[in-house]
């Protein structure tokens, strides 16, 4: 009985990964065509310019891989009164982590304080206003539904170097990059779609991309300015 339920289970885990194809490949920045002969010339030795930071673009992380818009057959977002999606940012240390969330709207997203100093979470975001007020640990009301697709940007209004990203967006179909720039977006419906890699310091770029009933295909960006965005 146990070896036909264990069939059973892994039978139905097989049907929901093979729900449709796959989209995998890697995301990157460069520095924009001349920037790095420019910063040679310049006189960052000097004491006035010493300690200016300049971006270091192989380190950039948190590039977000999304499929743009509504996809026939993806999952509806859930209704705004029964939010089924709960994710969470925690204040650890005064920084928000993770720095970029992305999330499928309808989402509701926790802010626990980790901390032993008070924090307010709040945003001025055309997608999303609100202020959690101060507090300390994790209260149940200190929570944020986010409905509205866009770019919600969060502070806290006490310390400056506190900022995340709530990326808010209208299908399930996204990946975060890993720490080497890999990506990978499982189970989309096939069809052909606009397929968006965005980063906070870079403009983001927009590919056409044809996914298969079932296998993977590949796509890989190169973001920057001055870089082509198609």
């Amino acid at each position: 009985m146990k070896r036909m339920l264990a069939i059973l289970i892994t039978g139905a885990l097989l049907q929901l990964t093979a729900n449709g194809g796959s989209i995998a490949g890697t995301v990157r920045a460069e520095p924009r065509p001349g920037a790095q002969d420019a910063a040679a010339d310049g006189k960052y030795s000097s004491r006035k310019y010493k300690f200016v930071e300049r971006i270091n673009y192989a380190e950039l992380r948190d590039f977000v891989v999304h499929i743009e818009g509504p996809v026939a057959g993806a999952p509806k977002p859930p209704d705004r009164l029964v939010t089924v999606n709960t994710r969470r940012v925690t204040q650890t240390g005064a920084m928000f982590t993770p720095h970029v969330l992305p999330v499928m709207a309808g989402t509701r997203v926790e802010w626990p304080n980790n901390d032993d100093i008070f924090h307010n979470v709040f945003s001025m975001s055309d997608a999303k206003q609100f202020d959690l007020e101060l507090y300390k640990g994790n209260p149940p009301d200190k929570q944020v539904l986010f409905d509205k697709a866009g770019r919600v940007d969060v502070f806290c209004s006490i310390h400056a170097n506190m900022h995340c990203i709530v990326l808010v967006l209208e299908n399930p179909y996204f990946a975060v990059s890993d720490d080497r720039g890999h990506f990978s977006i499982t189970n989309v419906p096939p069809g052909t779609y606009k397929l968006r890699a965005w980063h906070e310091r870079v403009p983001a770029q927009v590919k056409e991309i044809t996914v298969p009933a079932d296998g993977a295909v590949e796509m890989n960006f190169v973001l920057g300015v001055g870089l082509p965005k198609n």
